[in-house]
């Protein structure tokens, strides 16, 4: 194909999506429907598996996509719709961009004209119905889409055809177990979809206020809304029904149906926001998302609480939130992908199979019928109907073990991939440390220097202090039933000054014009006696303007003003190093990098404050109305508040069994850098031994390029002795979220060799969290992600097992949840997923054995134009198969993480030579027994009066009224009694050597279900030729078990030395990475500054300009 006649759909996001345009051939199609005719349905049947070719068949390419048929929908508005989201054809750019919004939209321009659209008709032709609609499909759909699975369809066939052979006992035995596996399938799916559909349902479809190019507001219902509508939020508060951005008054919103976190947030007007572009990401403070809980609203007098809306149903950021889970992102694991390949080795041992038996049974005479149906039955026997069932078994019995111990799963073909995690990406508040933190002291600042640490900030001689008045007004809290609400360290901090918040009432609020202001002050308890009341009103303090905490500015700020004084004072609280930023410098101590650091090395939290006086012109419309970089200038450094951030008990020891295991661990926070290594010593991340590299990169501005300066966080001299010593010592690199940014950006080919030995990634924001896991993905890390925070969303989904410690309904975005919240649960998961893709790797080699054993049992039958009957399949594939493939995932997972890890290929040197030397075994040993059996002096040749004891009743004489059964279809003789017994006991030796235990399962020997089921499967053995047999199979099992022994020995040493792999490069990206910097002198890097050379690359430019 072409690429210029190619379409990209959402370019760089997820879903990223390549469109081609055709149009229906009608020559092409009549083919398709002769050839349909012709395989009686089959084609039909393939096509619909394969809807890629579907459309190659039928249809021709066209290089205008506009005129493909397919897409031509409605007049002259074409589109299609993928996945619940709509995508139009736009002439003018021709391409197919996202519809979701109605034109840009400015948020100051919707604020003055709040009255909306006269009419939302044209712009509904385009959104249609506000909904999120979780349709749930019948049971007859998902009936039909069941059987119409490759793997039923061949059931299907496979009981068609052993009736013909009127093995009706074991089809119905089949049709029963497939009967089975259906229901609970559909149940499953049904309650799956029923489940969803009543967690979207509640909000879905409410009645609104809308306001429709008039000053009337109307009522509507939730589905008739479109972006551009104005809608009144009501004073009682309501569940959203969309994304809509806040354009008049405040709102305090509960948003725990989108993030992992409870925090009630105060949404103010845009502001200075208004005056640019909506943008979902800039503006996420001041929008109202879908499916949050709206629990308050404060206004103006005479006017309403509004927002406008801006975007609708599955384009909302809870309808994204549903999309993920109604269309999950296909699981990409090497096992499955070589169980393909493994399958397709097993057709074609079918068709070797399969043409045996006609050259053999035309050389015979046999008749055409009997030709056809053995020849068939040949690939029945061969492609194992149960392997799906027995491999899903232990995800199942591994997901009942992960609920026993508190770890919930939404999505189990992930637990495999759990078992081949080597890296976890820790968050560090609330996941290593206590989600809390506890104040531990400040330190103000007097004269132009640090005064010695306070631990009571609500001392009666600091009441008056700046510093306090910044900690009890610079927050987000507010009152919900009477309690203070909002951010755990904001209440922390103000609880610390032990003043009081009070806020203004419906009534008083609709008294005034402004919204009427928060007032804090202090108890009247720490204020002296005489004069109390007047002291007390003249501190009281109302906040008149907030400017919300930023991840991005790394800041908060708010503008008040104390009773009684006519000019405002502007507070601020933030990173240290942000806010120094942000003060004059002569009110910064000299000592302030040394005292940050002296804390942060602590594994302390540091948050600066800082205070302006603003000028007296400022009235509080003007302020209402003001950029916050006007006020977040040249104010005067207050001091630092120090908060503990305490190890959980279970951090340290988690780690440990981690690094024992030969796991990596990374932090990745949005705390200070020196915090978040002091807290990496603290646990175990980093040995004390080890050092640490900063790598500070900086962008480049104006004429200077990008550099990266490192240095270590301990004093390194430069002496060739201590280079050497820093060479054989381990070492780790931390950067902050700038430095990986202009990192990835700038120094491109760095990004690699950082990626192998970073383990601190400190200022990160959610983005470049999960940015972070794609790059350590992309040097063939198995990530997992843990975290318990709204920032780690997009890391948990991301990561390849994405573990949350919330139980809230945000934690859909990952596949596992933990509801014990500390690490404890990692390496439990990991062990787990050990097991279970050992687990797997067992059933299916078990499996394929079955199949290949019972394959060379027929196929040695035929040759004497034989087969097994139809109890005997029955006896084989239920009494012994099943119940042990169902039997032998029961092994829980071993008690302890090991260094070694599990195979993650089917496709390996190891595991194919164990499947072949036990075929080689097998088929060694029922040769054996079939000849043997055929040389013995009382061998008797069937024929068709030979009875089941195989003692031949030619010439014994019946009565008149005896009737002797006649076996017409050669079954009852002494090759068949041989062999259906060495291939059982065959089948109950292959399963206990290929259930393996320790170290990643428990020993067999423990698992009391296997070994029942084996004792029930040992039957008699003819009482003729019965030592014999009996010794074929002890000798079978211990020569198939020494295999194995050897196998799992020297397989793997035998294997290199043969292909001579030791010395090759490795297989993966960063054990490549890891081989080429041990041979690098200069890597680790000295403390030095480097810079991007621009040189090289403008020469690079103008080369590439002159070839062209």
């Amino acid at each position: 194909m072409e690429k210029k006649d190619v379409k990209i759909i959402n370019q760089g996001l997820e879903d990223e999506m390549e469109v081609w345009g055709y149009r229906p051939c009608p020559w092409k199609m009549v083919l398709v429907a002769v050839g349909a005719v012709c395989t009686g349905g089959l084609l039909f049947l393939v096509l619909y598996w394969l809807p890629e070719w579907g459309v190659r068949l039928t249809c021709t390419r066209t290089p205008f996509i506009r005129e493909s048929q397919t897409l031509l929908l409605r007049s002259t508005v074409c589109y299609f719709t993928h996945h619940s989201t709509k995508y139009y054809w736009n002439d003018l750019i021709q391409c197919i961009p996202v519809f979701e919004h109605f034109g840009p939209l400015a948020c100051e321009k919707a604020g003055k004209n709040a009255n909306g659209f006269q009419s939302g008709f044209n712009r509904r032709l385009f959104f249609e119905v506000n909904e999120i609609a979780v349709k749930v499909p019948s049971v007859f759909k998902l009936l039909i889409k069941e059987v119409l699975n490759p793997f039923y369809i061949f059931q299907l066939f496979s009981v068609i055809l052993w009736s013909i052979e009127q093995y009706y006992y074991y089809a119905a035995a089949i049709v029963f177990m497939s009967v089975i596996s259906i229901a609970t399938s559909l149940y499953t799916v049904k309650k799956q979809y029923i489940m969803l559909h009543d967690m979207v349902a509640t909000h879905s479809v409410v009645r609104v206020s809308v306001c429709r190019g008039t000053l009337d507001v109307e009522e509507a219902m939730s589905t008739e809304l479109v972006p551009g509508d104005v809608i009144v939020i009501p004073s009682n508060g309501m569940i959203m029904p969309c994304d809509a951005v806040l354009i008049h008054g405040n709102c305090i919103v509960n948003e725990s149906m989108l993030t992992v976190s409870r925090t009630q947030i105060n949404l103010p007007s845009s502001g200075e926001d208004g005056a640019g572009v909506y943008s979902i990401e800039e503006h996420k403070r001041h929008t109202l998302f879908c499916g949050t809980h709206i629990i308050q609203t404060r206004f103006y007098t005479g006017e309403l609480v509004k927002a406008v809306v801006v975007r609708t149903g599955f384009s909302t950021e809870k309808g994204q939130l549903v999309r993920s889970i109604l269309y999950p992102k296909p699981t990409d694991f090497k096992l499955y992908r070589d169980a393909y390949l493994f399958l397709l080795c097993l057709v074609g041992v079918a068709g070797i199979g399969f043409i045996y038996t006609i050259v053999l049974s035309i050389i015979n005479q046999v008749p055409a019928k009997t030709i056809v149906v053995e020849s068939l039955d040949i690939i029945t026997i061969t492609v194992p109907p149960a392997l799906p069932a027995a491999m899903t078994a232990g995800i199942v019995y591994a997901q009942r073990r992960l609920k026993r111990v508190g770890i919930f799963c939404i999505s189990p073909q992930r637990i495999n991939i759990c078992g081949q995690l080597n890296l976890i990406c820790f968050d560090k508040t609330g996941t290593l440390t206590e989600d809390g933190l506890d104040l531990w002291g400040i330190q103000r600042v007097e004269n132009g220097s640090f005064s010695p640490p306070e631990d009571d900030p609500a001392n009666e001689t600091l009441v008056r202090s700046s510093f306090v008045s910044c900690m009890a007004t610079c927050h987000s809290l507010t009152k919900l039933e009477g309690e203070l609400s909002g951010d755990p360290m904001d209440l922390k901090m103000f609880n610390a000054t032990g003043w009081i918040l009070e806020e203004p009432t419906e009534e008083e609020t609709a008294l005034h014009n402004p919204i009427m202001p928060t007032v804090v002050r202090p108890p009247k308890q720490v204020l002296p006696e005489v004069n109390q009341e007047v002291n007390l009103l003249s501190y009281e303090i109302g906040i008149v303007r907030q400017f919300p905490f930023s991840s991005a500015l790394q800041r908060m700020s708010v503008v008040v003003r104390k009773l009684g004084e006519k000019r405002m004072d502007a507070y601020l609280k933030g990173a240290p190093e942000v806010v120094a930023s942000l003060c004059a410098e002569d009110t910064i101590p000299e000592s302030f990098t040394e005292t940050l650091e002296f804390y942060t090395r602590q594994g302390f939290r540091v948050i600066a404050l800082a205070h302006r006086q603003l000028e007296a012109k400022l009235s509080w419309h003007k302020v209402q109305n003001l950029n916050r970089d006007l006020i977040e200038t040249n104010m005067e450094f207050l001091g630092l508040i120090i908060m503990q951030n305490k190890l959980k008990e279970e951090t340290s020891g988690v780690l440990k069994d981690l690094r024992h295991a030969n796991i990596r661990t990374v932090m990745v926070t949005g705390d200070n850098m020196l915090t978040a290594i002091s807290v990496a010593r603290d646990c175990g991340m980093i040995t004390p031994h080890e050092r640490v590299i900063v790598a500070d990169a900086t962008p480049p501005k104006d004429i200077q390029p990008a550099t990266i300066n490192w240095h270590y966080t301990e004093n390194h001299a430069t002496s060739k002795d201590n280079c050497v010593e820093q060479q054989e010592q381990g070492y780790h690199f931390a950067m902050s979220g700038r430095s990986f940014a202009v990192i990835t950006e700038h120094f491109p080919d760095l990004v690699q060799k950082l990626a192998l030995h970073s383990t601190i990634f400190a200022r990160m924001a959610p983005d470049q969290k999960t940015q972070l896991v794609e790059v350590l993905q992309s040097v063939d890390y198995t990530v997992g992600m843990c975290g318990d925070g709204a920032n780690d969303c997009g890391a948990l989904k991301r990561a390849h097992s994405g573990i949350s410690l919330s139980e809230l309904e945000a934690s859909v975005a990952s596949p596992f949840t933990s509801s014990t919240a500390n690490i404890s649960c990692v390496p439990n998961l990991i062990r787990e997923g050990r097991a279970a893709l050992i687990t797997s790797f067992c059933v299916f080699k078990f499996m394929a054995l079955y199949s290949i054993i019972q394959y060379l049992s027929v196929t040695l039958l035929y040759s004497i134009l034989s087969n097994l009957g139809d109890f005997q399949f029955l006896f084989i594939d239920v009494a012994i198969i099943l119940i042990i493939a169902f039997t032998m995932s029961l092994n829980p997972a071993w008690k302890v993480l090991v260094a070694q890890r599990p195979p993650s290929s089917l496709i390996s040197g190891p595991l194919l030579f164990s499947v072949l030397t036990q075929i080689l075994t097998c088929l060694a040993f029922q040769v054996l027994a079939f000849l043997w059996v055929r040389g013995q002096n009382w061998y008797e040749k069937w024929t068709p009066l030979s009875d089941a004891c195989n003692v031949s009743s030619a010439n014994l004489t019946h009565g008149p009224n005896i009737t002797s059964h006649v076996d017409h279809k050669n079954i009852r003789n002494y090759e068949n009694t041989t062999l259906f017994y060495v291939s059982s006991f065959q089948y109950l030796a292959v399963a206990i050597i290929f259930s393996k235990g320790k170290p990643f399962r428990q020993p067999s020997y423990k698992n009391c279900k296997l070994h029942l089921c084996i004792v029930n499967c040992i039957v008699c053995v003819p009482h003729e030729w019965r030592i014999t047999v009996v010794i074929i199979v002890l000798v079978n099992a211990a020569v198939s078990f020494l295999l194995e022994s050897a196998n799992e020995r020297w397989c793997t040493a035998f294997l290199s030395w043969l292909f001579c792999r030791k010395g090759k490069t490795p297989r993966v990206r960063y054990m490549q990475v890891a081989q080429e910097l041990q041979e690098d002198p200069d890597w680790p890097p000295k403390p030095a500054t480097l810079q991007k050379n621009i040189f090289n690359q403008a020469c690079q430019l103008i080369t590439n300009s002159y070839l062209q």
